[in-house]
């Protein structure tokens, strides 16, 4: 037992919590169940909690995510003391390949809204996306090696909850609505 922890206590558990914990891992989306249920439950004591931090709770209810998003200094301006936080996410660079992919993406996903009817989910076969991804360099250029990029680029923006392996034969991506607010048409 250390020196500090003699006088620490747990508040009562509060359910709020296991949606603010997944909501500092990343994006939490309308299909995963409970956690969805908590961050709408919840969401006045979210907004609360993540603001004292700098922080604010985005919840699209129409296109079904929630993820928190540091503000902007032009947001905490007016407000005292705020300019005082360190930021708790740092933008992560993506590589060229990963950007790539996700302009890629960005732009199935619009297709796929101005095509479908139902607006139901927007799914991809790898094989169609390295079709479009092969375009994007000379035609000399490896095929395998074309592959193996697409592959990373397509496993990292999976990291990022950008996107979900739907099938793995043949091998499908569902493309994640979070793109649209990440990634913005203009």
């Amino acid at each position: 037992m250390m020196a500090g922890d003699r006088d620490f206590h747990l508040p009562e558990f509060d359910e709020s919590s296991i949606a603010a914990v997944h909501l500092l891992q990343g994006v939490v989306y309308h299909d995963e169940g409970k956690v969805w249920e908590l961050v709408l439950s919840h969401q006045p004591r979210l907004d609360s909690y993540f603001g004292r931090i700098g922080l604010r709770l985005v919840v699209d209810l129409p296109e079904g995510f929630a993820f928190l998003r540091q503000l902007e200094e032009s947001e905490l301006d007016h407000v005292r003391g705020y300019d005082q936080l360190p930021k708790l996410f740092h933008k992560k660079r993506l590589s060229y390949d990963a950007t790539l992919a996700c302009v890629l993406l960005r732009e199935e996903l619009r297709r796929f809204e101005e095509e479908e009817v139902d607006n139901g989910l927007c799914v991809r076969a790898t094989a169609e996306l390295f079709e479009q991804w092969k375009s994007f360099f000379p035609a000399a250029q490896d095929e395998v090696k074309s592959k193996r990029q697409l592959d990373a680029a397509l496993k990292t923006l999976e990291e990022l909850k950008f996107i979900r392996e739907y099938t793995k034969e043949p091998q499908e991506w569902e493309l994640r609505r979070i793109l649209k607010a990440r990634l913005p048409v203009a």
